[in-house]
């Protein structure tokens, strides 16, 4: 069980909890208490093969699967999350319990849940879902909210045009699902949306300046180009890049969640 620093500042009271719930319902546990994140990256590089438990918040989620990918046992691991911290909202919607009871149990009797996710040609990683331009990522706190609302009008403004994508009213990308064009450079795009919803694709979302929405897309590979251009994956900030190409990893991972999810 490893237990995030920022875990045991945010909420002490709930890491206890998740401890005792996990230690009394285990034969065997083995708890590190890594004081920094490149710490708690050698726990898990040296884990063995103890199985990983992770108490914290989603950065310390991304951070498990990321090690575990890049030491080649992401496909050997069961992971198994507790949230506490401000961002658990990734957690929930992957179907992990919010609470630190629930959460502990879940991953002591909980079912296995097979999940894909994004990886791209710069070796990152995206369990949810990506996005470029005004899409607002669900798990936002709403202090969150509003501070990119505030940034988008500001750049819409033209106060200032290094904020969002930096192309007042739209962004000039070109977008390809699978090698199919879904928008092109002459095209003026406010959002895009790429997620993990749908087992074995990806499901991509592109919003036009002027054009009716329609329905999603799906593909194996989304590939974004154009001037330099931000975006969000899952809870991170990204960027700026000129050229991005996001490709689905099916069942790259499992994850235990309570077994009525299933």
């Amino acid at each position: 069980m490893v237990i995030d620093p920022a875990a045991r500042v945010m909420d002490g009271e709930s890491v206890r909890i998740a401890k005792d719930v996990l230690c009394g319902g285990a034969p065997s546990v083995k708890i590190a208490l890594p004081e920094s994140e490149e710490e708690a990256v050698r726990v898990l590089e040296h884990r063995g093969r103890r199985r990983p438990v992770v108490v914290g918040d989603d950065a310390a989620l991304l951070r498990t699967v990321r090690t575990l990918h890049s030491a080649r046992g992401l496909g050997e691991a069961v992971v198994g999350l507790v949230p506490v911290g401000r961002r658990t909202g990734l957690a929930r919607a992957l179907g992990v319990p919010g609470g630190a009871v629930s959460a502990a149990r879940a991953v002591l009797d909980g079912a296995e849940r097979e999940l894909d996710l994004l990886l791209d040609d710069s070796g990152g990683i995206v369990l949810g879902a990506l996005r470029i331009g005004s899409a607002t990522p669900a798990w936002w706190t709403p202090v969150e909210r509003r501070a990119r609302s505030l940034a988008r009008t500001l750049s819409l403004n033209g106060h200032s045009p290094h904020l969002g994508l930096g192309m007042r009213g739209g962004h000039r990308l070109r977008i390809e699902a699978d090698g199919v064009v879904l928008a092109d450079l002459d095209d003026c795009v406010e959002e895009v949306s790429v997620s993990t919803a749908v087992p074995g694709v990806a499901e991509v979302l592109v919003r036009r300046e002027g054009v009716a929405p329609t329905g999603p897309v799906h593909a194996r590979s989304v590939t974004v180009s154009g001037r330099d251009f931000r975006y969000t994956a899952d809870t991170a900030p990204a960027g700026p890049v000129r050229r991005r190409t996001w490709t689905v990893v099916p069942s790259a991972w499992r994850l235990t969640v309570p077994r009525s999810a299933y």
